[in-house]
């Protein structure tokens, strides 16, 4: 108000001097500043031709101004801190819903107390497959692929053959095999008088060794009693069978290619029983045990997991430690090589008061509040509390006494209903 003073002095003490030198910028002047209308301030200037009129038109209408302001001084003298108390003093502290109002915005109260509650920790995690159900399937002599019998995605029985291959060690013992088979199954049928036991032993010691060679080459049981039924051209050739059921999940190899000893020809794995491998800080301390549960989440659908390991061991580049779990996939919806989000979940150490996240709302000046409600009137009044750390689904919170009822359901919808109570339209 002084500054608005100090400037119509100003323009007082600017016109005084311009006067002298044109009733057109005296004009402009009383329009410009005083935001008085053109035709007034011309009005004035012609109905008196004396160069002190406008002076006096300035004059009477600054003391108009005057009484303005001495009008609503009072009021502008008063202290903002006082009027923003008034307004606060009227402001509603607590509001009472109809019973039709409660059902149609489903406001729902409860107690509190406390209560143990479970904490979640986020890991990130992977799919992996089952090292442990699952197998590589492999020559274990240099070979060379002449066929193969399943694909990539297929599901296989234990016993089902893979692959066919060739391979000249084979050949040869195939071949020794015979002979072993042959001088066995002779020195069996001579007569002890005809054969020495020493022969006898000695035959049948290297059927056996030929036969246990076949079976380490990978060869079944079945595969070598069928070796003396074989074409000269089919020696050599043998074939890999699946050792247990499952989907093929890797055939990196081609017709015609020779693979080494060792070499992964094929993958199989049980897809209905994976393992998740999440990632938790090597500063974490919280407390997972073998045993505990853990909730998998992968495009908005939950899986429950089992905690069965935990690495001691801190990865180098990533810093992070790793717990495998156990899932069972029984939709198959998983896949390894899969990205998860892992929730654990251990129970607090003591009870503590927690309310649903929906029970809390923020205030006008940005603090929490819950709503309590009177039993006995039946009215919602706002407390303020400390927010605490998230349990699942609830948030742990400080401010308010065990066996309060408070809206756990509709908090918004009394926030709102409170607001409008206090609200006055004339108030500007």
């Amino acid at each position: 108000m002084a500054l608005w003073r100090r400037g119509k002095n100003l323009v007082k003490t600017n016109v005084e001097i311009i006067m002298k030198n044109s009733k057109t910028v005296v004009g402009a002047v009383l329009t410009t500043l005083m935001c008085v209308p053109v035709s007034r301030a011309t009005t004035a200037i012609e109905n008196d031709k004396n160069i002190d009129a406008p002076i006096q038109y300035f004059l009477a209408h600054e003391s108009g101004s005057h009484q303005h302001e001495k009008a609503h001084e009072p009021e502008e003298n008063h202290k903002p801190e006082v009027s923003h108390q008034s307004e606060v003093n009227h402001q509603p502290e607590e509001v009472v819903l109809t019973e039709q109002q409660r059902q149609l915005a489903g406001v729902q109260t409860s107690v509190i107390e406390p209560r143990i509650y479970n904490q979640r920790v986020y890991a990130p995690g992977e799919v992996k497959v089952n090292g442990y159900s699952s197998s590589l399937v492999s020559p274990r002599t240099d070979s060379v692929v002449i066929s193969r019998h399943a694909a990539l995605g297929d599901e296989v029985e234990k016993g089902q053959v893979l692959v066919t291959l060739f391979s000249e060690t084979i050949a040869q013992s195939q071949a020794e095999f015979l002979i072993a088979s042959s001088n066995y199954s002779r020195a069996k049928k001579l007569d002890k008088n005809t054969i020495s036991e020493s022969a006898l032993v000695e035959a049948e010691n290297r059927y056996k060794a030929s036969y246990g060679e076949l079976i380490a080459f990978g060869l079944t049981p079945n595969a070598i009693s069928s070796i003396t039924a074989l074409d000269v051209d089919a020696f050599g050739q043998y074939e890999l069978v699946a050792v247990r059921d499952g989907v093929v999940l890797q055939d990196n190899f081609m017709q015609g290619q020779r693979v080494l000893a060792g070499e992964t020809v094929m993958l199989l794995a049980d897809e209905s029983d994976i393992w998740i491998e999440a990632s938790l800080p090597a500063t974490s301390t919280f407390p997972v045990q073998v045993g505990d549960t853990a909730q998998v989440i992968f495009n908005g659908e939950h899986f429950t997991a089992q905690v069965i390991q935990q690495s001691h061991i801190i990865d180098p580049l990533t810093r992070t430690r790793t717990v495998r779990l156990a899932i069972r996939n029984t939709t198959h919806s998983l896949h390894a090589g899969m990205f998860v989000d892992v929730l654990f979940s251990v129970p607090t150490p003591s009870p503590v008061m927690a309310v649903p996240e929906t029970a809390m709302v923020r205030s006008t000046d940005g603090d929490w509040v819950i709503y309590v409600e009177n039993e006995a009137s039946g009215a919602f009044t706002p407390v303020e509390v400390e927010r605490g750390e998230a349990l699942g689904e609830y948030r742990r919170i400080e401010g308010v006494e065990t066996g309060t009822r408070i809206v756990t359901q509709g908090a918004f919808f009394v926030a709102s209903e409170l607001a409008k109570s206090g609200f006055d339209p004339h108030n500007h």
